[in-house]
């Protein structure tokens, strides 16, 4: 308590009080309740819209993606089949159906040459296949010093 009633009235009126005053600490945390009660209805958007309903029919998802790869020795595979280069246009159009707006996941090995991955890229692309999605793994960032070498 902040105040208190002293029974003692020895001559010194200054006598330090041991007592937490937390008057002052409530009084700013009520004001700060009520900035944030009255901010935050404000900071939120609310506007009714009342959107149209579509009749369009959902997109059809390819029951299997069709996944290119480039392995470590530069070889091409489409799914799990290895394939040569110059057949890569016509068994890519016969997997698809002919449909140059499927999407193509191409996955290539760590140590393939940029240039080889490059061409394959434009492989891609001469054979009409524009939707292109580049695979790769999900990790975990390393350590500040572990990427440049140097331990703190």
């Amino acid at each position: 308590m902040a105040g208190g009633i002293r029974e003692n009235h020895s001559g010194d009126d200054l006598t330090e009080s041991h007592e937490i005053n937390v008057t002052p600490f409530i009084d700013v945390m009520l004001v700060l309740l009520i900035i944030f009660m009255v901010a935050a209805p404000l900071a939120t958007v609310d506007i009714n819209v009342d959107l149209p309903a579509s009749t369009a029919v959902p997109a059809v998802r390819p029951p299997e993606p069709v996944y290119v790869t480039l392995k470590s020795d530069m070889t091409l595979s489409i799914g799990n089949d290895a394939i040569d280069r110059t057949q890569f246009p016509a068994a890519l159009d016969r997997i698809t159906g002919g449909k140059k707006d499927t999407r193509i996941f191409l996955r290539a090995d760590k140590t393939s040459e940029y240039g080889v991955f490059m061409d394959v890229m434009n492989l891609l692309r001469d054979a009409g296949y524009l939707k292109i999605a580049l695979v790769g793994l999900e990790s975990l960032p390393a350590p500040l010093g572990a990427a440049t070498g140097v331990t703190p």
